[in-house]
């Protein structure tokens, strides 16, 4: 994976040291408890407090978010695999799941501070060696070998590329603050484009943007292309977001996309009208209560109760993998008071029965 500027949070925390006019310390308030305890800080704030999970950084007057910084989502990634939950009911976790490396400019490499976050002898080497197969998962075991299926800690590579190759690349790079940078205005982009690979067999006559033919991107055929601004398809509205603003990557889209894959898998066609007759074992060990859940934390919570066979257990490895990496992750609060929401979000209001 390719950055172009340093993981938020622990690993960035020398840089921003190194940024400051007065690297001195900030002193804990001791009239205020919450401000002494270590607790999920903002993303640069007490920039000195090294090792402990952080906010993604925002404004002072931003509205407070549990959402994580990049450096805590990357380090959990590497317990967790880059499977989604959705992704993770069909596909084993194995080696080719995780990330193998992160790229960054060298100056925004500190090794310091890569190591402390992401490697085997920084705030995760607790879990060195550790395995949670998909069966028998009563707790984690010593690991078998490297291409057995199941959740392990796999810490990724940090590389770098030379600044000069990284300012021809980068034209509009964020840069210091030396010279005629400091008097121009950039601010950070809201745009997003997403590209994914083609699919591997015949295409769909309508694609998911409503067209009959794939782009190509640099000689790549592409399954899926979007442009996201604030996490919305182009062309919608950011402050009422509509369903088909929903862009392919939201939880929602995902949830709906690993339903049909289900229900096609069960039903032994490939919706196209071509009579396959496979069945994923996978598929026929879900029951249809997960398959037809209301809420989004009835299809996380339900499948361990009623589902047995491989399925059931790698949901019980991921979530115990994940658990003891959040626990080695010093002050990780869970955020899980959002998934009250069916696939009912994915139609608009002036379609919903009444």
């Amino acid at each position: 994976m390719y950055c172009t500027c340093a993981p938020c949070g622990d690993a960035s925390m020398e840089l921003c040291m190194a940024a400051q006019e007065d690297p001195t310390p900030w002193e804990a308030n001791p009239d205020n408890p919450d401000e002494s305890k270590l607790s999920l800080l903002d993303g640069r704030a007490h920039f000195s407090r090294l090792g402990i999970v952080r906010r993604k950084p925002a404004r002072a007057d931003a509205e407070s978010t549990l959402s994580k910084s990049c450096s805590d989502k990357l380090a959990l990634r590497q317990i967790s695999s880059l499977l989604s939950y959705e992704t993770s009911l069909l596909v084993a976790p194995t080696e080719t799941a995780y990330l193998a490396g992160v790229i960054l400019p060298e100056n925004e490499v500190s090794s310091v501070g890569c190591a402390r976050a992401f490697s085997d002898k920084g705030r995760m080497k607790v879990l060195k060696g550790r395995f949670w197969p998909l069966h028998n998962n009563s707790h984690s075991s010593p690991i078998p070998d490297q291409e057995s299926s199941g959740y392990r800690f796999r810490p990724f590579r940090v590389l770098s590329i030379p600044m000069q190759k990284y300012a021809s690349l980068w034209r509009y790079a964020k840069t210091g603050s030396s010279g005629t940078d400091a008097q121009e205005k950039r601010k950070p982009a809201v745009i997003s484009a997403v590209w994914t690979v083609a699919p591997s067999g015949p295409p769909p006559s309508v694609v998911e943007n409503g067209v009959k033919s794939l782009p190509v991107l640099r000689r790549s055929k592409t399954g899926l292309y979007e442009t996201l601004i604030n996490g919305v398809k182009q062309g919608n509205r950011v402050s009422t977001p509509l369903a088909r603003g929903a862009s392919a990557l939201s939880r929602a889209k995902l949830w709906d996309t690993w339903r049909e894959i289900v229900r096609l898998s069960c039903s032994g066609t490939d919706g196209e009208g071509n009579g396959l007759q496979g069945r994923h074992p996978a598929a026929l060990s879900i029951p249809e209560p997960v398959v037809d859940a209301a809420s989004y934390r009835e299809f996380k919570k339900i499948l361990p109760v009623v589902a047995q066979g491989m399925v059931a257990q790698g949901v019980v490895a991921r979530k115990r993998a994940i658990q003891e990496a959040k626990d080695v992750l010093d002050g990780w609060i869970s955020n899980a008071r959002d998934e009250d929401w069916g696939l009912e979000v994915l139609v608009d209001p002036k379609k919903r029965k009444r």
